[in-house]
Protein backbone atom coordinates (compact mmCIF):
# COMPACT_ATOMS: atom_id res chain seq x y z
CA UNK A 1 0.00 0.00 0.00
CA UNK A 2 1.97 2.83 -0.92
CA UNK A 3 0.14 5.03 -2.20
CA UNK A 4 -1.05 5.58 1.09
CA UNK A 5 2.90 6.28 2.62
CA UNK A 6 3.04 9.96 3.94
CA UNK A 7 6.62 12.39 3.08
CA UNK A 8 7.95 15.29 4.59
CA UNK A 9 9.20 18.08 2.58
CA UNK A 10 11.72 20.51 3.69
CA UNK A 11 10.19 23.98 2.64
CA UNK A 12 13.04 25.99 0.79
CA UNK A 13 14.13 29.50 2.07
CA UNK A 14 12.70 32.71 0.57
CA UNK A 15 9.18 31.08 -0.09
CA UNK A 16 6.65 33.52 1.27
CA UNK A 17 3.06 33.19 3.43
CA UNK A 18 1.13 33.67 0.12
CA UNK A 19 2.43 30.87 -2.11
CA UNK A 20 2.65 28.63 1.04
CA UNK A 21 -1.21 29.10 1.43
CA UNK A 22 -1.55 28.32 -2.39
CA UNK A 23 0.57 25.31 -2.14
CA UNK A 24 -1.31 23.86 0.70
CA UNK A 25 -4.75 24.52 -0.65
CA UNK A 26 -4.05 23.64 -4.49
CA UNK A 27 -1.95 20.28 -3.24
CA UNK A 28 -4.11 19.05 -0.46
CA UNK A 29 -0.83 19.19 1.89
CA UNK A 30 -0.39 19.61 5.47
CA UNK A 31 2.53 21.46 7.65
CA UNK A 32 4.28 20.33 10.63
CA UNK A 33 6.10 22.97 12.39
CA UNK A 34 9.18 20.83 14.14
CA UNK A 35 12.22 22.24 15.77
CA UNK A 36 14.42 22.26 12.82
CA UNK A 37 11.63 24.37 10.91
CA UNK A 38 7.97 24.22 8.92
CA UNK A 39 7.58 21.04 6.91
CA UNK A 40 5.28 20.11 3.78
CA UNK A 41 3.16 16.75 4.37
CA UNK A 42 1.10 14.36 2.41
CA UNK A 43 1.61 11.96 -0.87
CA UNK A 44 4.70 11.98 -2.70
CA UNK A 45 3.17 12.84 -5.85
CA UNK A 46 1.32 15.89 -4.47
CA UNK A 47 4.99 16.91 -2.61
CA UNK A 48 6.53 16.64 -6.06
CA UNK A 49 4.11 19.17 -7.65
CA UNK A 50 4.38 21.24 -4.62
CA UNK A 51 8.31 21.59 -5.10
CA UNK A 52 7.80 22.71 -8.64
CA UNK A 53 5.00 25.06 -7.89
CA UNK A 54 7.36 26.34 -5.39
CA UNK A 55 10.56 26.42 -7.64
CA UNK A 56 8.59 28.30 -10.43
CA UNK A 57 7.35 31.09 -7.78
CA UNK A 58 10.54 31.67 -6.67
CA UNK A 59 12.13 31.90 -10.30
CA UNK A 60 9.21 34.08 -11.35
CA UNK A 61 9.99 36.50 -8.19
CA UNK A 62 13.81 36.53 -8.96
CA UNK A 63 12.88 37.51 -12.45
CA UNK A 64 10.81 40.47 -10.71
CA UNK A 65 13.65 41.35 -8.94
CA UNK A 66 15.97 41.53 -11.48
CA UNK A 67 13.73 44.51 -13.16
CA UNK A 68 13.56 44.87 -17.29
Amino acid sequence: MEDDLKYEMRIPAGVNNRTMVEVIKKFDLEIKHTDEGPLLYGEKEKLEDARDYIVKALNDRIKELEGP
